[in-house]
């Protein structure tokens, strides 16, 4: 069995955005931080005109909220250049974004940095980079990271392959809710011991009730 890599990238989406609609009150007080230059009031504003597909207005904020080193606003206007949202396409201004965001070690940006590396969209194809980037926003509970990671060990692309450590990772995604990995970690599962399936499961188990500090 060959896996499929989730390669959507996704970054923020409308519906996840519902929350950031606010009352007129707020905002106005909102509008007031982020014109005197708080940063996540800016990226906040970007986020409510996005989640009303008005990018004309979002896109400002996110800039500004970008040069001011805010990396959920990177990662967010990454999302708009690489789709084109209200700009044309541009990749190589999305690579520049997520990799500023990256190493702030924004889980969204590693996860959209790798999706670039495994596909080679606007970069060479590099599967260790795609592995690596997958590898830091998987550790940080990014459930999408988590699914690719654990194929690439499984089919050995940009690592080394690895059962063991391909069904850790699913579980890990498993346990955060992705609905497609219960299925997938019966087609890993053949390739297991019983005892091996009992250590992932119990390390995915540990991951999660610590908080997702422990990562091997």
């Amino acid at each position: 069995m060959t896996a499929y890599i989730k390669s959507l990238v996704l970054g923020i989406t409308l519906a996840a955005l519902a929350g950031s609609i606010l009352a007129q009150s707020d905002s106005n007080e909102l509008k007031a931080r982020a014109e005197a230059g708080d940063k996540t009031a800016m990226r906040t504003v970007a986020d409510t005109y996005f989640a009303n597909q008005d990018f004309a207005q979002a896109i400002p904020w996110y800039e500004k909220a970008a040069k001011a080193g805010d990396k959920k606003a990177q990662t967010s206007l990454g999302l708009i250049y690489y789709h084109g949202y209200g700009v044309e396409k541009n990749l190589a201004t999305a690579l520049k974004l997520w990799r500023f965001a990256a190493l702030q070690n924004d889980p969204g940006a590693q996860n959209d940095l790798a999706n670039l590396y495994f596909n080679g969209e606007g970069v060479k194809q590099d599967y260790a980079q795609a592995a690596h980037w997958y590898n830091e926003a998987a550790h940080r509970g990014h459930v999408q990271a988590q699914w690719n990671l654990g194929m690439m060990y499984f089919d050995g692309r940009g690592v080394e392959k690895n059962y063991p450590q391909a069904y850790f990772l699913i579980k890990c995604a498993a346990l955060l809710g992705d609905d497609e990995a219960e299925a997938m970690l019966k087609g890993i599962a053949p390739n297991l011991t019983a005892e091996q399936i009992k250590e992932g499961d119990a390390k995915a188990d540990d991951w999660l009730k610590s908080g997702m500090k422990m990562w091997q």
